[in-house]
């Protein structure tokens, strides 16, 4: 590799962590914060809590990386046009390939170690996590909640036990369920048992009154009830496992008689065409940056920052490949967009750099953005003068 290549890719991948790292770090620090009351609720150590945490970041880092990638690649090459090097390689006489080569091969590295992730770590962070919570649900009942405490387990959720006893053995329980809409259920037991997988809360010598919308209210008395207690979180680790936990091997070749692939086989197709195109968009992000930023522009007239049109090209090829991911679940007819999502903006992006053609706005929008951008500078400028005094 050329020194100035090696340069480039240098800058690049700086900026490119740069702006990687902070935003996972918020990112991850929301959804951490979504799952704290496993702690405050269940009373799990924070070693847990700081396991559960790690199995988060699989799952944001393949969507986070590609939009770290367009800011790292217009932030580098715009700071080089601003400062001349651009035109100055040009004027050497080198070929634009001294800038696209180390631009596609930070571009490939990245969509690589996403392809890595989406299909080897993060479906096993999502079990991981489900075993967790399982686990941490399980203990609430048998071990955490004070008796003669009437505690909240999750939202519409509520219990009460009067006494533990070993073996995961409960006297006195009165569970009240309100997630179902259509049903309004208030179990009684005498006693209650939790197996030792944790999945199945056992009441026996009871009733459970059931009230519909309509104010009808059936009274049913049970000798033997089972409550499945993986129901009561998103997932488990005996609950049900979803596509998006399946691991690429499955997903290749499904169990015809899976329960779950028989119910929904659109989820699971969806779900290997996603993790078989997620890595395209690294690469169809990079394109898009060259064609926008990859050559020596005039910087003497306020415009709008590249960087800015990137994004928002960006956003709507990333939002237009949700969507369609989504539609894709209820018919087949869609699945080969989901490749297309990435693939036709990246063809075309290619052609351009090999036609040397720019993408540019219309003039209007363009004066317009201009207009908007130069505002909002000024706008900054002056709240920062204003700190300043």
């Amino acid at each position: 590799m050329k020194l100035i290549e090696s340069y480039i890719l240098r800058r690049s991948f700086q900026m490119f962590l740069a702006t990687l790292l902070p935003i996972l770090a918020i990112i991850w620090t929301i959804q951490v914060l979504g799952r704290i009351n496993l702690v405050t609720d269940t009373g799990q150590s924070i070693g847990s809590f700081i396991t559960l945490a790690s199995f988060i970041l699989p799952t944001i880092i393949p969507v986070v990386m590609p939009f770290a990638l367009v800011i790292g690649i217009t932030q580098t090459l715009n700071a080089m046009n601003n400062d001349s090097e651009l035109a100055v390689i040009d004027a050497a006489g080198s070929p634009r390939s001294v800038i696209y080569k180390p631009v596609l091969l930070l571009a490939l590295l990245t969509a690589l170690f996403s392809f890595g992730v989406t299909n080897f770590a993060e479906p096993l962070a999502r079990v991981k996590a489900r075993e967790m919570v399982a686990e941490a649900y399980a203990d609430l009942l048998s071990s955490v909640i004070e008796e003669k405490t009437f505690r909240s387990i999750e939202k519409d959720l509520y219990v009460q036990i009067s006494e533990r006893h070993s073996g995961r053995i409960l006297m006195g329980l009165f569970l009240v369920d309100y997630r179902d809409p259509n049903f309004e259920m208030i179990y009684y037991a005498k006693e209650g048992l939790i197996d030792e997988a944790g999945t199945t809360l056992t009441m026996r010598n009871g009733e459970v009154h059931r009230k519909t919308p309509d104010g009808r209210v059936s009274v049913i008395k049970f000798l033997s009830y089972a409550f499945d207690l993986s129901s009561m979180a998103e997932s488990t680790g005996q609950a049900p496992v979803y596509s998006a936990d399946r691991d690429l091997g499955f997903l290749l070749k499904p169990d015809p008689t899976d329960k779950y692939y028989v119910e929904n086989p659109g989820s699971f197709h969806a779900e290997l065409h996603r993790r078989l195109s997620d890595w395209m968009y690294p690469v169809t992000y990079a394109l898009i940056a060259l064609v926008i930023v990859g050559g020596a522009r005039s910087h003497r007239r306020t415009r709008m920052h590249p960087m800015v049109l990137a994004l928002v090209l960006a956003f709507m090829i990333r939002w237009l490949g949700f969507s369609l991911t989504n539609t894709a679940k209820n018919t087949d007819s869609y699945m080969a967009a989901i490749y297309a999502v990435p693939g036709v903006p990246g063809v075309i992006a290619a052609y351009l750099l090999a036609s040397q053609k720019k993408l540019t706005l219309p003039a209007s929008v363009n004066s317009f953005a201009s207009r908007l951008y130069g505002k909002l500078q000024s706008r900054i400028m002056s709240l920062r003068k204003t700190g300043g005094a």
